[in-house]
């Protein structure tokens, strides 16, 4: 039976983990949350609101791909949470032999930000928000992938995503 692998990808703030939890969930597929991939570097430059490179990204994104594609390779499919702004991060990922596909949490700037102010106990600062906005590349059409705008509830987007996977919604 294949395998699939649902990256829950967005800005911060966008309610990756969230949904991720609850697709995991219903799905009952195990989570892994990219930022526990990060090697301390990573977090050190973030948290003194400095944006990762591509270079900093590199190796996370690789650690990632390489826990997913071992996942795959026991017969499990699975469900990330990873910002995967640029086409080259989600392509990286794609990489894993299994089918990555990509839920892409979209909202607005004031939307996000109005969430992020509200958020406590997170490395990734909202000073980091607009590095975010301007490094994010919206799914292309050859990707696979949807879409979701997040100003529904958790469980209309979770039932949405999985509408669109055609799985059974719960009631």
């Amino acid at each position: 039976m294949p395998t699939t692998c649902l990256v829950v990808m967005g800005v911060s703030g966008s309610g990756k983990s969230t949904i991720a939890a609850l697709l995991a969930d219903h799905l009952d597929w195990p989570m892994a949350e990219a930022d526990e991939f990060h090697p301390e570097s990573n977090i050190a430059k973030m948290e003194s609101g400095v944006p990762l490179t591509d270079a900093d990204r590199g190796p996370w994104l690789r650690r990632l791909r390489d826990w997913i594609g071992e996942r795959a390779a026991s017969g499990q499919s699975t469900v990330v949470t990873c910002s995967a702004l640029k086409r080259a991060y989600r392509d990286l990922l794609r990489e894993a032999e299994t089918r990555v596909l990509f839920v892409h949490l979209a909202g607005s700037r004031e939307l996000i930000a109005g969430r992020l102010s509200g958020r406590s106990g997170h490395f990734m600062p909202p000073s980091l928000l607009d590095s975010q906005f301007a490094d994010l590349e919206p799914l292309g059409e050859d990707e696979d992938g949807i879409a979701v705008e997040v100003t529904a509830t958790p469980e209309e987007i979770t039932n949405a995503v999985i509408a669109a996977l055609d799985a059974p919604v719960p009631d």
